[in-house]
């Protein structure tokens, strides 16, 4: 099992960035895709982007094309979500995932999920 822990959470206002980090224990990191998913309150928990396992191919959400951008360090078994131009209904409990491929992550099945950090983007 992939040991998977998520940071870089926090307040930020309107229009602003902030980049989640998720740190994968393991050698078999760069063999896997891995993801984002958030659940905002009262609702159930979405996917947000996904990447392969060499950073060739990554998808979005139709909420976050454009604005959020996920890649991946396999020498530092880091995987990054960048998030720019935040809105107040970003506003969510994010966590990060490893999964087969990155459209099984799509899907919503996943292997490992990582601890939840918390997003706040206030308007």
């Amino acid at each position: 099992q992939v040991q998977l822990v998520e940071s870089g959470g926090g307040l930020v206002q309107a229009g602003g960035s902030l980049r989640l980090s998720c740190a994968a224990s393991g050698r078999t990191f760069s063999s896997y895709a891995m993801g984002g998913f958030r659940q905002a309150p009262g609702k159930g928990r979405e996917f947000v982007a996904a990447i392969n396992w060499s950073g060739a191919r990554t998808d979005y959400a139709d909420s976050v094309k454009g604005r959020f951008t996920i890649s991946r360090d396999n020498a530092k078994n880091t995987m990054y979500l960048q998030m720019n131009s935040l809105k107040p209904e970003d506003t969510a409990v994010y966590y990060c995932a490893l999964g087969i491929s990155v459209p099984i992550l799509y899907d919503g099945s996943v292997r490992d999920w990582g601890k939840e950090t918390l997003v706040t983007v206030s308007s």
